[in-house]
């Protein structure tokens, strides 16, 4: 049974291919996929190369059908049945795929006409629209809404392709590696994009390989590598509490300290252990102990490094 009030939801979902001269071998990008992603939430889908991210994508906008399991989206169930409900569920559906597709001589404002008719929205409301949109995308100015797509840099492009995500006022976005080949300034634009999103209280779900994005704006995170997920959580249920220290202390008692640290130990004349408290009270405390404070770090691993842990237990390296 699938909970509707939840935008998408997966149980055992799996895509196989028959591939080679006589489709004799199968390739399995999907193994067993079980997942959940709330309304509002921004959830980020990670993965190597290969790990199955776009098949998972591409499964539950019904480009693709599954070979088992079950996936609803907006709570119409994704699959055989899709057909007839489809086109409804994709009225409230925003899609950017990683290697979108432009039609080069139109300009920004033409190719967003052309999208906005796909939609079958009105003209007077699809001229507002893509006035909104050019603006919060930061392509407004005339210079660019009147130039033809095919004279965009790469993070024009990418901004426009969310602009065409966006046309529909969706309720849920799909945006696959939309931070893909940005430089810092076009990646901050995105987050800024998603975060406003969310604001709206509209759901993102994307994938991406810029994990310390991903760290800045998701409110949970799965793991996907060769087809299989190996995790799904918040960040802080993934990584720990964001503002757990480890400290390092020379001189004081172990009963004052104790208080401080709870998991206390020694070694080689210093005092180790995590700081339960507020990092400033226990500074201000120090000088009435006779101690020195030798070293504070948060001690929780980043998304990058929890990342790769996960990866390099499983025996996962970027070759495969």
């Amino acid at each position: 049974m699938f909970d509707r009030s939840i935008v998408v939801q997966t149980q055992n979902l799996q895509k196989q291919y028959r591939t080679g001269f006589w489709l004799n071998q199968k390739v399995t990008p999907l193994k067993s996929c079980t997942l959940q992603v709330h309304q509002g939430e921004t959830f980020g889908l990670l993965g190597p190369n290969g790990a199955g991210k776009t098949t998972l994508l591409k499964l539950l906008l019904g480009i693709i059908r599954p070979t088992a399991g079950e996936a609803m989206l907006l709570g119409k169930p994704v699959g055989a049945g899709f057909a007839s409900s489809g086109r409804i569920v994709r009225q409230r559906v925003g899609y950017l795929p990683e290697n979108a597709y432009f039609y080069d001589y139109l300009t920004g404002w033409e190719f967003l006409q052309y999208t906005a008719g796909l939609f079958q929205i009105p003209a007077d409301v699809a001229q507002r629209r893509i006035a909104e949109l050019l603006d919060l995308v930061g392509l407004a100015q005339s210079a660019a809404r009147k130039k033809q797509l095919r004279r965009y840099s790469k993070g024009m492009l990418q901004r426009i392709g969310m602009a065409q995500a966006l046309i529909n006022d969706p309720e849920v976005v799909f945006l696959d590696e939309p931070m893909s080949g940005l430089d810092p300034l076009g990646r901050y634009q995105i987050r800024e994009i998603i975060a406003s999103l969310k604001s709206q209280g509209k759901t993102v779900f994307f994938n991406s390989h810029v994990l310390s994005d991903v760290e800045q704006i998701c409110d949970r995170v799965a793991i996907l590598a060769l087809g299989e997920l190996l995790c799904v959580g918040s960040i802080s249920d993934l990584l720990g509490a964001a503002d757990l220290y480890q400290v390092k202390v020379h001189g004081g008692s172990a009963d004052v300290l104790q208080q401080w640290i709870p998991d206390l130990q020694f070694q080689d004349g210093y005092w180790y252990g995590h700081l339960k408290g507020d990092p400033q009270d226990f500074l201000a405390t120090l000088r009435f102990m006779n101690a020195q404070l030798a070293a504070m770090n948060l001690s929780r691993p980043t998304l990058e490094e929890f990342f790769v842990q996960q990866l390099r237990q499983r025996g996962i390296t970027a070759s495969q």
